[in-house]
Formats: structure tokens, C-alpha cells, sequence
């Protein structure tokens, strides 16, 4: 199973880090992952001045708006899913 952390921490969480956290819910009950992708909340990752923050696989990946939330989804996750598979 693949981990995903969000970071929540102050500053992405003003910079919407709980809607991205919703919207990732969502693309995984659509695309049926839920027993590939597992979503967890993190505290600081250390990234706060690239915006919100995720860690996929102990990678980081920072600049995820409520905006490109699906797109990045797609870009960092859903790929690296397919490639497990």
C-alpha cells in the first residue's frame, strides 16, 4: 500500500492542505484505490515555503493548490501506482 502524507501544518493548512486532503478522498473512492492508497495527515514536512506539501515514498513534493490538486494526483500518485502494479 502506498502512504501518502499531507502535510497540515499552519502554514499549508492556510494555504488549504484540508481541502487538497478532501479532494485526494475523493479521487481514491472514484478510482477504487482505496486498498492501494492510503491518506494520512503530517505535521511539518520542512517544505513551507513551496506551499502545501506531500510525501509520496519518502519524496516530497511541494506546491499542491486545492486548484492542481487532481492533476497532481495523477502526476505523483496514480503513477506510481500504476508502476507497483
Amino acid at each position: 500500500m502506498l502512504s501518502v502524507y499531507i502535510c497540515v501544518g499552519s502554514s499549508c493548512h492556510l494555504k488549504g492542505s484540508y481541502q487538497i486532503m478532501k479532494i485526494f478522498q475523493e479521487i481514491i473512492k472514484e478510482k477504487k484505490l482505496e486498498e492501494k492508497v492510503e491518506l494520512k495527515a503530517s505535521f511539518c514536512l520542512g517544505n513551507c515555503t513551496n506551499g502545501v506539501s506531500i510525501k509520496v515514498d519518502d519524496v516530497i513534493f511541494g506546491n499542491l493548490t486545492p486548484e492542481n490538486a487532481r492533476e497532481k494526483f495523477d502526476e505523483y500518485i496514480l503513477k506510481k501506482v500504476n508502476s507497483n502494479d
